[in-house]
């Protein structure tokens, strides 16, 4: 496998149009267009607002953005540590299979090590080229565990009880 020349570095306040566009690609690859109501302004104000929740990285080759990452701090009562919680990864199509995705999640990984926590995600199950790649890195899939939301009317009934 041939590995393309890359690069990857955090994203600006100027990169925000460009992240924007990368995560409408992502939810058009997962099927979730519908699901996408963030705008720019949000995005901005989640990476650089006055109260920042998330950081993102950006990959390029000769300077065309062909992905990106966002991640979260997160903590574990358990573990009594910090760990990332990887809310998206995702590289074009076209540039898949050049190490540029590993290369991404091994930006984050090391955001995951120097808080000596661990990192973890979620992916949709029928995602078998994502599932294959997490599984070549090593990731093990967590057992025992569901993941439930609230959200719309249920979040709003809950919170007004």
């Amino acid at each position: 496998m041939s590995v393309s020349p890359h690069e990857i570095r955090r994203a600006t306040t100027e990169d925000v149009p460009l992240l924007h566009t990368l995560i409408l690609k992502l939810a058009v690859y997962e099927r979730l267009s519908h699901k996408v109501s963030g705008t720019e302004a949000d995005l901005r104000d989640a990476l650089f607002g006055s109260r920042p929740v998330c950081d993102a990285l950006l990959a390029f080759v000769a300077s065309e953005p062909v992905g990106y990452a966002m991640y979260f701090e997160t903590y574990s009562t358990f573990r009594g540590r910090r760990g990332i919680f990887l809310e998206d990864i995702f590289v074009d199509p076209e540039h898949r299979g050049k190490g540029i995705g590993a290369a991404l999640l091994k930006e984050v990984a090391k955001a995951a090590f120097a808080r000596g926590g661990w990192l973890q995600w979620l992916v949709l199950d029928w995602n078998e080229p994502a599932l294959a790649f997490y599984k070549r890195l090593g990731a093990e899939k967590v057992e025992d565990w569901l993941s439930y939301r609230l959200d719309g009317e249920a979040l709003t009934r809950l919170a007004r009880t």
